[in-house]
């Protein structure tokens, strides 16, 4: 890659966007490094790479951060991730369609950790994740070629 080309870096365990990140990258002629512990297929086109970590539950994470900067598109629900490579200079787009940067980190952090100290309180606390939707799909593939335009 050359460095002063911004990059999508995709945290791409049991990640739902894979294919619309692909076609969005291409549309838009950018590089996109899926990184994973494997099970993710290789795909044909040269701006895709797939990246294979150890098993690490942390290993993906770690080799986002230490390559993602200025300009750079993170694609990740993880937060401590997030949180790293924002200060990085990367923006970070959830599955979801929810964008995090600098305005918006601090706050997601700090509910996080609130949410893992009520746990941590209640091991009896049951919390439910919202299913993933088609809604959820469009509104990222939009968020993502909006971004991949600028």
């Amino acid at each position: 890659r050359v460095l002063s080309m911004p990059a999508l870096y995709v945290d791409a365990d049991a990640c739902p966007v894979k294919d619309a990140v692909i076609n969005a990258a291409i549309k838009h002629n950018w590089q996109v490094f899926m990184v994973c512990n494997g099970g993710v297929r290789p795909h044909a086109h040269p701006l895709i790479q797939l990246v294979i970590v150890p098993a690490d539950p942390d290993a993906a994470d770690i080799w986002i951060a230490e390559r993602a900067g200025p300009g750079d598109i993170i694609i990740t629900n993880d937060i401590p991730l997030a949180e790293t490579t924002i200060h990085a200079g990367a923006v970070v787009l959830k599955p979801n369609g929810t964008l995090l940067d600098n305005n918006s980190i601090g706050a997601v952090a700090a509910t996080r950790d609130l949410m893992s100290d009520i746990r941590a309180a209640d091991p009896f606390h049951i919390a439910k994740s919202k299913p993933f939707t088609a809604k959820d799909k469009a509104q990222f593939s939009q968020k993502l070629h909006q971004l991949l335009q600028r």
